[in-house]
């Protein structure tokens, strides 16, 4: 039985706020856009969109696949229920479940094994810890031939926000709801990924690092953007009655910044392909 006065710790979020994240996630839809307009399609591949979130990038997907087929693939139950809605409510006409497939999946250990002809994904893979087996697990999915075209956060990536969070999370009024804490993300640089990518079987291997980024019009905004994406997790292991507390302090110090309210994104692009013949070590 707990004592009197001890505080307990609060559980870790299970799953995200798909609703808000749809309405938010401009940045991510924008990114992911400018990624999809470089991707050169025949327009019958077999693709899959990994971390496909609400669905709306999955859209876009499908549009450039007319004979193709589109696999949308989250770990987020959450998510696949928001995009399913999105892919066959909203735009059902047009995205047909014969040739959409929503699946739910770790990224790190996809259910294809060389299936695919395209593997498409942006804003997703920073939430992966082992890209070596991330890596691994993409590689095996597609077949000879088969290209990656991905984009993630990488390097500095929310340096400045996340030191601020840092120092807040040892303040005394937060310390207790943080032991154990461990960063949900992974930011690789771009030659970190590239050894990583050819190490599980890759090749052509290019990736670009460089700043993205992204203002805030007002601090209602920021913060709402922050609790759903950023520091989601932060806010996960408090109470509710200091949530609110901990956005609003990091939103304060971000209207003093110049430009103000602009979180310091950085994208990490990368493309790569499987080669037709393996060359991959058994060991």
């Amino acid at each position: 039985m707990r004592k009197s006065g001890q505080r307990r710790m609060p559980l870790q979020m299970a799953d995200w706020d798909a609703d808000a994240y749809h309405r938010l996630s401009e940045p991510q839809l924008a990114w992911g856009l400018d990624v999809l307009a470089r991707l050169e399609l025949r327009g019958d591949e077999t693709a899959v969109d990994v971390g496909c979130g609400t669905g709306r990038l999955t859209a876009q997907l499908r549009d450039r696949l007319p004979r193709g087929r589109v696999i949308a693939v989250d770990s987020s139950e959450a998510m696949l229920d928001q995009a399913r809605v999105y892919l066959r409510g909203e735009r059902g006409t047009r995205l047909k479940p014969r040739t959409t497939t929503l699946v739910r999946a770790d990224a790190a250990a996809l259910p294809f094994s060389r299936a695919l002809d395209l593997i498409f994904s942006t804003a997703t893979f920073h939430w992966v810890h082992d890209h070596d087996r991330l890596f691994s697990s993409l590689s095996g999915a597609l077949r000879p031939g088969g290209r990656l075209v991905a984009q993630c956060g990488g390097g500095p990536n929310l340096q400045r926000l996340l030191e601020r969070a840092d120092t807040l999370m040892h303040s005394r009024d937060f310390a207790p709801y943080f032991a154990g804490w461990r960063a949900p993300w992974n930011f690789a640089d771009g030659d970190t990924t590239r050894r990583r990518l050819e190490a599980a079987g890759f090749a052509g291997v290019v990736t670009a690092l460089y700043p993205s980024p992204v203002s805030f019009e007002s601090a209602e905004t920021y913060r709402a953007f922050l609790k759903t994406v950023c520091v989601r997790h932060h806010v996960a292991r408090l109470p509710p009655e200091l949530q609110a507390a901990f956005t609003t302090q990091l939103s304060a110090e971000a209207v003093r910044d110049d430009p103000p309210l602009t979180l310091d994104y950085w994208r990490l692009d990368m493309t790569a392909s499987v080669p037709f013949l393996q060359t991959r070590s058994s060991a």
